[in-house]
């Protein structure tokens, strides 16, 4: 089942759903995503203007609660490295390139540290600068290294405390494609400071305007395959087969000791391949964007 949103114009947005590729059908929030959103119609409503929404148009599928990013592809952690290291420590890259040829091996320096491959890791986004597919993006002011990471995200509809992953998993309702946008030269700087990355990622979060019901993606998770166009031409074919933890490992560490409640949205992190960092292949003014995970759901944005 294919759940959207319409903005209507006043203070409402309709629901819909479409069965089997039939025709959209209005029905209530619960009934789509399994929970009542903790928001007002109102408050909704004037959110999605805020955005630029005029009536008839798509609006987020839901409106998230909180936002926990993880990251589970060991793949797009190390290439990220890399990349990094090409653009903003050319020097240290040319080195680094050289004794991993003679090693065969990633330097550790580049490669996730122990935490990482003990437990899923996240940190917090913004809730409140997510936009839906479609609208046009601005690099942020203080950035001169926009990136993007195409994500698979999902949100729960029932509350979870001290969940196990089998249990955590019957709690998903919905799926999403996501896009984390990254200010990539004050990423690393943020994150040094062991508070995590702050202005670097929470100005701005994209997700489809179609959210997939659970059912229809929980089965086979591990085995997406996406494309990231630039400008017409493919660049990389993100897929999710090397994350490292399940879904319900996610779940199960977020809630341990701590109610997570109907709404919140939760992201495997970037797929392998699934930012421009680790292919060096950079956002520029005038660039379009388009993610794309079939099954899940497509975005496309223009890059002012």
């Amino acid at each position: 089942m294919k759940i959207h949103r319409v903005y209507q114009g006043d203070d409402t947005l309709q629901t819909e759903v479409q069965e089997g590729g039939g025709q959209w059908q209005p029905t209530a929030p619960r009934s789509a995503l399994g929970y009542d959103s903790p928001f007002t119609g109102e408050w909704e409503a004037g959110h999605a203007r805020q955005y630029g929404a005029q009536p008839g148009d798509q609006v987020l599928p839901f409106q998230p609660v909180s936002v926990r990013d993880f990251s589970l592809s060991e793949l797009h952690n190390i290439n990220a490295a890399h990349g990094y290291a090409r653009r903003f420590m050319p020097r240290a890259a040319r080195l680094a390139a050289v004794v991993e040829a003679v090693t065969r091996r990633s330097l550790p320096a580049l490669r996730p540290n122990r935490l990482w491959y003990a437990q899923p890791i996240y940190y917090l986004d913004n809730p409140m600068t997510f936009i839906p597919s479609g609208k046009a993006v601005e690099f942020p002011s203080y950035s001169q290294a926009l990136d993007y990471e195409l994500q698979l995200a999902y949100v729960i509809g029932e509350p979870l405390y001290n969940a196990t992953p089998a249990g955590a998993e019957r709690a998903i309702t919905a799926f999403v494609i996501m896009c984390d946008f990254s200010a990539r030269d004050v990423q690393i700087p943020e994150m040094r400071s062991g508070m995590g990355p702050q202005k670097a990622k929470h100005f701005l979060s994209s997700m489809a305007t179609v959210a997939v019901s659970a059912d229809e993606i929980l089965p086979h998770w591990r085995d997406l395959q996406g494309t990231v166009t630039i400008n017409g031409a493919v660049v990389a074919r993100p897929h999710t087969a090397d994350s490292r933890f399940g879904l319900g490992d996610m779940l199960a560490h977020a809630s341990a000791s701590e109610e997570l409640i109907p709404g919140e949205l939760f992201s495997i992190g970037a797929l392998a391949a699934g930012s421009g960092m680790e292919i060096s292949c950079w956002l520029d003014h005038g660039d379009t964007l388009d993610l794309d995970l079939p099954g899940v759901g497509h975005i496309t944005h223009q890059i002012k």
